[in-house]
């Protein structure tokens, strides 16, 4: 018989080749969990009868494990040359049992909350009336068929926008991080309010994708809020933690994001009684300013009336006594007349007396002229010349 020779690394790499044909999930529980230089997993997957070596890169496994934790590993068996160590190279891994569901979820909560993915400071609020809506769900779901029934019972008016994915099975989870990824996309286009992620209830195993971190990290990336609302009300997600408002279920998630008729009727009667009650306040108050301010402007009318009245009499008081003072002035001066006409020498000259002039001047003595000088004499009806004899 003859044989090909092969050298030990040939070998392992022709081994490596076939053994790719053998890729399989394997279950088992983790022992010796150890991670090296921050990357390169080292860990042991056995059950009561054998152990398995298995490697993987922290860049691979999503999913935090731990020793005694139940879990499924995908991998593919490969001889490492350096060593001709055989091991199962671990692409995914995901806990298995409800036990170890639950550990990784803990495990992975106290993660993702570390790294601030669950802040209550970054919740965004939602508009009380949305209009456009972009729906995450299973549309043959029970739980999108209540959503939708609730919404419909409300304030409707709503413009949905469903992406239908996979909520369980090993699709669900690329499904709803691509579903995401095409409402952010196209939130310009869609302009919408708000993101719904839904889903009914189940066990932790139906449920565990909405535990990765790969739909975590999906719903605290979104550029649009985020409601969520997965199982029933005692289930919480590690979506739920992450969304902006969490829904007990989708029923109530289609009750967060909408008003009830009723209510807003109510509401509406409210103000429209506030708004009314508001103007009567503000009629009366407007009537009581118009009463005390027509109180005030009579009261300063008849002030002022008043005091015309009494400006009025004043002034015709000040005006007889003005008359009587002019009476009183105008025989003083009628006096005054009589004397100023009695020293007039015209007035004078008309009872018999005579003014004598020499050359323009008055002679007030005999002395002043002499013989033949021709004087002029005015009387009160004229003058005459006369020679000095």
């Amino acid at each position: 018989m003859q044989f090909k020779i092969f050298t030990p690394t040939e070998y392992a790499v022709f081994i490596n080749e076939g053994l790719h044909d053998y890729a399989a999930v394997v279950e088992g529980e983790v022992s010796e969990y150890r991670i090296n230089q921050g990357k390169w997993i080292f860990f042991k997957i056995k059950d009561e009868n054998s152990v398995l070596d298995c490697f993987s890169t922290t860049f691979q496994l999503k999913s935090p494990l731990e020793d005694g934790m139940k879990v499924r590993l995908y991998g593919i068996p490969k001889i490492y040359p350096k060593s001709g160590k055989f091991s199962l190279s671990v692409q995914w891994a995901e806990a298995s049992g409800e036990g170890s569901l639950k550990r990784a979820f803990e495990l992975m909560k106290a993660e993702l909350e570390k790294e601030g993915i669950f802040s209550l400071s970054r919740k965004r609020e939602i508009p009380k009336f949305p209009k456009r809506i972009g729906i995450i769900a299973s549309k043959e779901s029970a739980a999108y068929k209540d959503f939708l029934k609730v919404l419909s019972q409300r304030f409707g008016g709503m413009e949905l926008y469903l992406y239908n994915v996979a909520v369980q099975g090993e699709n669900s989870i690329i499904e709803i991080v691509e579903a995401f990824k095409y409402f952010n996309d196209s939130k310009d286009k869609l302009n919408l309010d708000m993101i719904i992620l839904t889903r009914g209830g189940g066990s932790l195993e139906d449920l565990k994708s909405f535990n990765s971190k790969e739909v975590a990290y999906a719903v605290f990336s979104s550029s649009v809020p985020v409601v969520c609302g997965v199982g029933h009300e005692q289930d919480i997600s590690l979506a739920d933690y992450a969304a902006d408002i969490r829904a007990s279920t989708p029923s109530n998630a289609a009750e967060l994001i909408s008003q009830q008729r009723s209510d807003i009727l109510m509401h509406m009667n409210n103000e429209v009684y506030k708004i009314e009650s508001n103007l009567n306040r503000l009629v009366m108050s407007s009537n009581s300013d118009i009463e005390r301010f027509t109180r005030l402007l009579d009261g300063f009318i008849s002030g002022q009336i008043n005091a015309f009245a009494n400006l009025q009499s004043r002034l015709f008081n000040g005006l007889k006594n003005f008359e009587e003072i002019l009476i009183m002035q105008r025989s003083r001066i009628d006096v005054f007349l009589r004397l100023l006409n009695s020293l007039n020498p015209r007035e004078v000259l008309k009872r018999g007396y005579s003014i004598v002039k020499f050359n323009g001047r008055i002679i007030l003595s005999i002395r002043n002229i002499k013989k033949k000088d021709t004087v002029n004499i005015s009387l009160s009806d004229g003058d005459i010349n006369a020679q000095v004899l």
